[in-house]
């Protein structure tokens, strides 16, 4: 890619009204000092009024006001550009917020087909022909026939007349106007009369926004507009406000004006949205992206900031989520760069052996794989292994994860989805009229259920090989899953999936089966999402440390050579995709994670302490009708993740108890066993937290505890620093997610969205840039590796990791990635590899499993751990190497280091030739 700006490493900052975009300026040079090329921010565009993350935008084509003003905006570009960084960006193409705040989403309600807005909006899911239809808004926290008791018409002069139900407003159509003014007959005269007369007989003369007579806009706009003129006199007021209240005296003729609307207010909980969600949130409403004009009127500021040279990098959110998502990809390279090409990656989750299609013209992903892979190698597997007799003896034992998520898949299509399978069991009906809808409706949740991907990418009239595969495979499972479906339903099915057209099906044939492939297409990642991510990972508690974003819970540890390969074919594939550890999305964080992982390096201890636990909090649990809470499953998922997320001082256990409940009641309603969010289970959720509360409070259950936690802590801490170093040397741009330079002990959102306090880690950096050169490294690296608890070991390795690899740019963007070999007893205990770009070297090794190497938590460094087991070096190799962390001189024999050299005071080893010093 010749001229690609690739960043050295991203610093993921999550903009919102605490942290703004002068809050960002006053960060770039930290950042900078840090080693961070670019920063990676949040998505910028308006979002909702005290939105957190920024993904529920209002207007795509405007800054947003909380972050601050355009001129704000600009002094950050400008102020990154003179620190040599770049701003890689969050877009968010696939949908907007659906309410008061969006401007372009009232236009339509109020306007339906004739607004300027209705190509925007996917509405009509899944069916085209359901476009010109009243559009179901689920708004309402009641049926509508309660409903119709809270809700009040009422005016404003700039936005007209509306609905106001319980705070949230409700355009009218101009054509239901007149309805309103003939409820008080006038008793104005003269000009004023004459004008009121002619607006009563415009609007009464205007059809319905949906219906087959429905004027263009400007027409509505120039009635909409007399209206307006009309009230701004004290007589036309006074008219206006008595018709309102002639409506707002009768809910008959509330519900006669609420039936003149372009849209239906529905109950949330019994009818679904007309229009396709981002999942299954009703307030975030799809955008049809794939039509041109969508795409130009979305992104005139994303396009704007690139050509400028402001943001020189995009990450594309939910690309799942698109209609034609290469499309869209190719069309976003294009405006953005021209003949050009600029940074981009996706948020894709890629599932089980899957591949990022290689014709998407992006740099990646925004690295779930990576983190995923990484995670695995800290893992024992078969430690891991061991974990399932706990399981079983502890009275939770382990289903298969495959069928942990077909089930979850289904519940969700029953309970979140079912307006969008029903709409496509419609469609399918409809090109099929020999089965019955319910038989086809019903082999395809079956073969959603058993996709083993997101989603495929059928975008013409061809399937590829990759994508039939996976729907081969999904029409296997669900024939062996579920033999009682209705063979001829699923054939027929499995025939539209794949496009395998019968003999004589015409033009408009082929295309209305293809539509029903993408419309297909759009839902099963959401589906994925909900069943997986959302619900299964939850109800899965052998080892949580693997419950990720595109995880496997059901899989074991990792090997080195498996790592190696990994990062080989990623390097040949995509050698610039992003490598993510933690992210805003994350189940937990990365330092949680390695916490937990070494539970499956003593399992036999673990399984002691669990059986303890169990017998020393049963009383502690209620009883909610009949079951204990919690379940046994659910005990060993409160342990798991108290090891994980148990906070660093007294002080902050308090603070920790309160964060740790909220987390278990969220955790609980997305396992989707107990309690949910449609309809919580308060009694439950009580006795969860209360449990909780009462264990972490029993000074007999922490004395037990306490001492296991912190064995835990200190093999998980190095851990984490041997993951700081692989993702900081492997193929592809290491991210940093805020605040995870020091350690990072958050569960999953909100959790890990709390405020960072950045100008500690401003000053900790600061210090250790100074104590580098006043005391030298390899005092400095001792002394923070025994004072490890407070963090500054995690920033030290980033900030040396990172500064040299920016500044060896070539080396790591381009070089290669040559598998290192461990000669001696101990080689499965290190990870280790060169990368190489013509004479540049640099040598990385990270030690792995050390829990059996250092039994009684000694750092595991020098001869005593490591004897004489040595590091062989690759052909053409220097001789003499310096070690960046401690500034010491190793030197090779025979064409090897000693280890015990390679880790004389950190069991992390960055090497650089000793020519560079």
């Amino acid at each position: 890619m010749p001229g690609l700006r690739v960043p050295s490493a991203t610093y993921r900052l999550q903009f919102n009204h605490r942290v703004r975009f002068q809050d960002a300026s006053a960060l770039v040079p930290y950042l900078e000092r840090l080693g961070v090329s670019d920063l990676y921010a949040s998505p910028v565009s308006q979002a909702r009024r005290g939105s957190l993350h920024g993904y529920d935008v209002v207007d795509p084509a405007a800054l947003n006001p909380e972050l601050g003003a355009a001129a704000d905006f600009e002094v950050l570009t400008k102020e990154l550009g003179q620190h040599g960084m770049g701003l890689l960006l969050d877009i968010v193409p696939n949908h907007m917020a659906a309410g008061a705040e969006n401007r372009w989403w009232l236009d339509f309600l109020a306007n339906g087909q004739c607004s300027r807005y209705a190509a925007l909006f996917d509405v009509g899911f899944p069916a085209p022909d359901q476009a010109n239809e009243r559009v179901n808004i689920p708004v309402l926290s009641e049926p509508l026939k309660e409903a119709l008791g809270s809700m009040r018409l009422a005016f404003c002069q700039d936005d007209g007349l509306f609905f106001d139900y319980k705070g949230q407003r409700l355009p009218l159509d101009i054509s239901s106007y007149g309805l309103v003014l003939e409820q008080v007959e006038s008793r104005l005269s003269g000009d004023a009369g004459a004008r009121y007369a002619g607006v009563v007989k415009k609007l009464q003369g205007l059809p319905p926004a949906n219906s087959e007579g429905a004027i263009a806009c400007p027409e509505r706009e120039e009635a909409r507009a007399d209206f307006l003129g009309m009230v701004r006199t004290p007589e036309g007021r006074a008219v206006v406000e008595a018709g309102i209240a002639g409506i707002n005296g009768s809910r008959d003729k509330i519900a006669l004006l609420l039936e003149q609307q372009a849209y239906r207010p529905v109950y949330w909980k019994e009818e679904q949205a007309g229009y396709r969600r981002f999942f299954n949130i009703n307030d975030l409403v799809g955008v049809r992206v794939e039509d041109e004009e969508v795409f130009e009127a979305t992104h005139t500021l994303i396009l704007r900031l690139v050509h400028g040279g402001q943001v020189t990098g995009l990450r594309v959110d939910h690309v799942d989520g698109l209609f034609a998502p290469a499309r869209y990809l190719r069309r976003l390279q294009e405006r953005a760069s021209g003949a050009g090409r600029v940074y981009l990656v996706v948020e894709k989750i890629l599932a089980g052996s899957e591949s990022l299609p290689a014709d998407w013209p992006v740099s990646g992903t925004t690295g779930y794989d990576f983190l995923n892979v990484l995670n695995r190698l800290f893992v024992d597997d078969g430690g891991v292994r061991a974990l399932e007799d706990i399981c079983n003896r502890a009275g939770a034992p382990l289903p298969s994860f495959e069928d942990v998520v077909y089930q979850k898949k289904k519940q969700v299509m029953a309970d979140l989805f079912h307006a969008e399978i029903d709409g496509l069991g419609r469609l399918l009906a409809r090109l099929c009229g020999e089965v019955s809808p319910g038989a086809l409706k019903a082999a395809l949740v079956e073969v959603t259920a058993c996709l083993p991907v997101y989603r495929t990418y059928t975008c013409d009239f061809e399937t590829s090989s990759a994508d039939r595969a996976c729907l081969e495979h999904a029409f296997e499972e669900a024939g062996r899953r579920n033999p009682a479906l209705d063979k001829t339903a699923l054939s027929f099915v499995k025939s539209v999936l794949l496009l395998d057209f019968p003999p004589g099906l015409a033009g408009d044939g082929k295309r209305l089966w293809l539509l029903l492939v993408m419309r297909w297409q759009q839902i099963t990642g959401g589906i994925m999402a909900k069943g997986f991510e959302d619900t299964a990972l939850y109800n899965y508690s052998r080892l949580v440390s693997l419950n990720e974003v595109s995880g496997d819970p059901g899989a074991g540890g990792l090997s080195v050579e498996e790592f190696h390969q990994f990062n080989l074919e990623r390097l040949r594939a995509w050698p610039h995709t992003m490598n993510a550890t933690s992210t805003h999305d994350t189940k937990r964080s990365e330092d949680v994670r390695a916490r937990i992982n070494v539970l499956s390096e003593l399992p036999g201890e673990w399984g002691q302490h669990l059986a303890r636990w169990r017998e020393c909090n049963q009383p502690k649990k209620r009883m909610v009708r009949g079951k204990p809470v919690p379940s046994a499953d659910g005990e060993i998922f409160i342990y798991q993740n108290m090891l994980g997320a148990w906070p660093f001082g007294v002080e902050k256990i308090e603070q920790f108890k309160e964060r740790f409940k909220a987390y278990l009641v969220k955790a609980a309603r997305e396992a989707k066993s107990y309690t949910d969010w449609l309809s919580p289970d308060e009694e439950y959720e009580a006795a969860l937290a209360g449990f909780a509360e009462a264990v972490m409070s029993d000074a007999r259950f922490l004395a037990g505890f306490c001492p296991f936690q912190e064995r835990i802590a200190w093999y998980g801490a190095l851990n984490s620093l041997a993951q700081v170093l692989l993702k900081a040397a492997s193929p592809g741009v290491p991210d940093f997610y805020q605040g995870t330079e020091l350690w990072d002990l958050s569960l999953v959102d909100p959790d890990n969205r709390r405020p960072v306090d950045f100008a500690s880690r401003v000053s900790i950096l600061e210090g250790l840039i100074r104590q580098d050169v006043e005391r030298g490294r390899a005092v400095l690296a001792a002394e923070l590796i025994k004072v490890w608890r407070d963090g500054r070991i995690k920033l030290y390795i980033t900030y040396k990791a990172l500064s040299w690899r920016r500044s060896h740019p070539e080396l790591f963007r381009d070089g290669d990635y040559l598998p290192l070999r461990i000669e001696g007893k101990n080689g499965g205990h290190v990870c280790a590899f060169a990368r190489q770009q013509g004479e540049q070297w640099g040598l990385v090794a990270a030690s792995r499993l050390v829990a059996g190497l250092v039994p009684g938590a000694s750092l595991p460094v020098g001869g005593q751990v490591w004897g004489a087991d040595r590091l062989l070096l690759p052909e053409g190799a220097p001789g003499d190497w310096l070690e960046i962390f401690t500034g010491e001189r190793l030197r090779a024999s025979g064409g090897s280091l000693q280890m015990s050299q390679v880790f004389r005071l950190l069991p992390v080893s960055l090497l650089a030739p000793w020519s560079e010093r």
